[in-house]
């Protein structure tokens, strides 16, 4: 049976869009297996008798392999489909999961980790590959913005489900259940997801403008040190280390500092991710009609999207300083929503930038470089706390010093990224 698809017409939209619904499912599991760990932070502290800066290396953990490998399978997919890769990966965080449903030791914990960043360090580049298959360079920021809004539903909406599971089952069958929903995608995967022809085939009687494998090559330091890629990878940077904090330490700081419990817990978080939901495709949408209306994508991309981090830092740094459970809980909602605005909007960028054949790669390395926060943030967050006069004053600490790092980082980000200059840069060249 062939795998690639010509998209043609409606029936060509329609295979795009149940690609895109699969990825968005995709990516909900993979930031599930991310949000357990920290939902489970307290029961895990406590069963394994370990200090913050010891679960902030367990946090950290994951992202060992993560960069690298996400660089390996962006070089990997500009060669071969993206079909085979994708179930890949699912089956190795299942596998990786399913060994938590028994006893766990710290070394168990750790390397359960570590191989799970393995094999989703190249999720989202490889997503977004498979997703600009079937959409041109003008429209791809809606379903980038649909596929990596999985990233919030699987960290936040389905959390209440997860904390439920551990509140009456242990963190352990938490582990177990996500392995599971890993290997359930996998099947429908290989039976429903389809393979794209842009960048691989001609895209013959297209409704959209066709996407041509056929450009010049530019030097991938040229492209890596282009000011676009720069400005996407300081404000992605920010925006993740920010992600990063949520899934492994918010909810360890809400029931430490802050004084909720396990289940109110389950609720809170839930509240950032909505936001992201509701934001990521509303915010992209805007973008995306800017862009089609003429407005430079200097703005319209790296302007905006360099704005939202911006905004996130700034909450992030007023969030230990409000008094009043509503303040806390809304200021908790706006630092950990606005910014990952920034990851549609920088993809968009370096797809606008990069030609078809080594988009594939330039994406891994954008998520690599970004992704360098989850190994730093999440121990020096638990260093911190652990400094702290007490778990209060170390998380309020950790915080405040986040909010400023982030809030310098977006301005960096907007200020740098301009895709016309680099695409003209670049034309020039060649």
């Amino acid at each position: 049976m062939n795998d690639i698809d010509t998209p043609v017409g409606n029936a060509g939209r329609r295979r795009g869009w149940a690609v895109v619904a699969l990825l968005f499912l995709f990516m909900l599991i993979n930031w599930a297996d991310k949000a357990v760990i920290g939902l489970s932070a307290v029961p895990i502290i406590h069963e394994l008798h370990l200090s913050h800066t010891e679960f902030g290396l367990i946090g950290s953990a994951f992202f060992l392999l993560f960069p690298v490998s996400g660089v390996i399978g962006g070089f990997v997919v500009n060669r071969i489909r993206t079909k085979p890769v994708l179930a890949l990966m699912a089956v190795i965080w299942a596998l990786a999961q399913l060994p938590m449903a028994g006893q766990v030791s710290l070394g168990l914990l750790l390397s359960s980790r570590i191989v799970l960043g393995l094999g989703e360090g190249p999720a989202l580049p490889v997503a977004l590959h498979a997703v600009y298959k079937w959409f041109d360079d003008k429209r791809r920021t809606l379903p980038t913005s649909v596929v990596i809004t999985g990233a919030p539903f699987g960290a936040g909406i389905v959390a209440p489900l997860i904390v439920l599971i551990i509140v009456h089952y242990t963190w352990h069958v938490a582990f177990a259940a996500l392995g599971v929903a890993g290997l359930l995608w996998t099947v429908a995967w290989l039976v429903v997801g389809r393979e794209g022809a842009g960048g691989n085939a001609p895209v013959a009687a297209a409704p959209v403008a066709p996407i041509s494998a056929a450009e010049p090559r530019v030097g991938y330091a040229g492209l890596i040190f282009s000011r676009t890629a720069l400005g996407v990878f300081v404000a992605g940077f920010a925006a993740y280390w920010v992600l990063t904090l949520n899934v492994v330490w918010l909810a360890g700081y809400l029931i430490q500092s802050a004084g909720f419990t396990q289940m109110d817990v389950g609720w809170i978080v839930v509240l950032p991710a909505l936001a992201q939901i509701l934001l990521g495709p509303a915010v992209s949408f805007v973008s995306q009609r800017l862009s089609l209306r003429g407005v430079s994508n200097r703005i319209a991309r790296g302007g905006l999207g360099g704005l939202c981090v911006m905004i996130s830092g700034g909450a992030m740094l007023l969030m230990p300083m409000l008094s009043g459970r509503v303040a806390e809980i809304a200021t908790v909602g706006v630092a950990f929503s606005v910014c990952g605005i920034i990851f549609p909007l920088g993809a968009a960028l370096i797809g606008e930038i990069t030609p078809a054949p080594q988009r594939g790669a330039m994406l891994g390395i954008m998520n690599s470089v970004q992704t360098v926060a989850g190994l730093i943030a999440p121990v020096v967050m638990g260093r911190l706390v652990d400094l702290g006069a007490n778990a209060a004053a170390g998380f309020r600490n950790g915080f405040v010093m986040a909010g400023v790092f982030v809030l310098v980082c977006g301005l960096l980000g907007a200020l740098l990224m301009h895709p016309d200059a680099d695409r003209r840069r670049f034309a020039a060249r060649a």
